[in-house]
């Protein structure tokens, strides 16, 4: 009798393994079940429709770069205090040496920071403010009264009146300077460089005039993309943001459960299970992979996302599911492994011992 009771309560508990079995796991019921203490959930199965609608949102979203940076068109540089001009005048060394590359400082005027510069039989000019050829005319009237013939040049050695300046993510941020050849948000960019294991390439905002405008990098590679026709202007401020805030939580049966980190505008549900290393042979169950998603605050319900990856053509559509920053990634066990686990669990060495001691009694 004992031992028929001990059979039968042992075949019980082996039935409903998968009930009492360790760990986590998810099934459909599971996600449309109303549960009066738990999260408002929805669920969407990935299928070509889901995809469609998804791509569609994001096109309604996305959102065209601003008129205003894109009509911006770099005027004649015009000198400020701080820029360090070279004047030669041609035949007169007695004002300067031309040609002598050890005597460039000599002949080299900085504009103070009242905008003036001095220069022998003419005096302090007015140079901030003005461009090269203004300044060029300036001192060839000034020298008219002592020379009755001068051909004067003037170009800008040193720029320092007119900056941008970059910080963030950047390899090398910090002041750029604006010269006479115009410089485009590209430029700057590729002057500065990227630390792509912290860059968010969709977070970088340009400050302009008190207004901030938030740039997709990441765009860049797009065949439509109008990134470089952005120029810059003295005192722009590019700030590239961190990805810390973009995170994707891999979790369940994956050969190497991770969180990841991307840079670029997203990142699709193939990229993320295959940088897990896929499912798990021997555990996962393809009809068990979900993608989490929290509402935007409490009052928005989440949504569940399910993919039945059995077959291998499944992973097509994970190829186009874009997912976002804190999303989660379930892929649940197999029935059977959960089985195993119960059963691991149930029929320890110890409690092998005591289950055949029970029978023999």
């Amino acid at each position: 009798m004992k031992v028929t009771l001990a059979v039968v309560l042992l075949s019980s508990l082996i039935l409903q393994g998968c009930a009492f079995a360790p760990g986590q796991h998810m099934t459909l019921d599971e996600v449309t079940e109303k549960d009066p203490d738990g999260p408002n959930v929805t669920l969407i199965k990935i299928t070509p429709a889901t995809l469609k609608q998804q791509q569609q949102r994001a096109a309604a979203l996305a959102k065209p770069l601003p008129p205003q940076l894109l009509s911006y068109k770099t005027p004649e540089y015009v000198v400020g205090p701080g820029d360090t001009l070279l004047v030669t005048v041609f035949e007169h060394p007695e004002l300067t040496a031309p040609g002598s590359t050890d005597q460039l400082d000599a002949n080299s005027r900085e504009v103070l920071n009242d905008g003036t510069v001095f220069f022998p039989y003419v005096g302090r000019v007015q140079a901030a403010g003005k461009t090269v050829a203004q300044i060029r005319e300036q001192l060839r009237m000034g020298l008219l009264p002592q020379y009755t013939e001068v051909k004067v040049d003037v170009k800008v050695l040193r720029y320092n009146s007119q900056r941008v300046l970059l910080s963030g993510a950047f390899r090398t941020g910090g002041p750029q300077p604006i010269t006479n050849v115009p410089l485009s948000l590209v430029q700057a960019i590729s002057q500065a460089g990227m630390d792509l294991t912290d860059a968010n390439l969709a977070g970088l905002t340009l400050r302009r005039d008190g207004k901030d405008y938030v740039i997709d990098v990441d765009s860049l590679n797009r065949k439509d993309s109008q990134l470089s026709r952005i120029f810059l202007k003295d005192g722009d401020y590019l700030h590239l943001n961190s990805n810390s805030k973009n995170k994707i939580y891999v979790l369940g049966e994956v050969q190497r459960p991770q969180v990841i980190s991307f840079s670029t505008t997203s990142v699709t549900l193939l990229e993320a299970l295959g940088s897990s290393g896929g499912l798990s042979p021997d555990a996962a169950d393809g009809d068990a992979v979900y993608v989490i998603r929290a509402g935007e605050d409490a009052t928005h319900g989440s949504t569940v996302y399910h993919l039945n990856a059995v077959k291998p053509t499944g992973y097509l559509l994970a190829k186009q599911f874009e997912l976002q920053a804190q999303d989660v990634v379930f892929v649940g066990p197999a029935n059977i492994t959960r089985w195993n686990r119960f059963i691991s669990q149930l029929l320890g060495s110890n409690n092998i011992v005591q289950t055949g001691a029970m029978f023999k009694n």
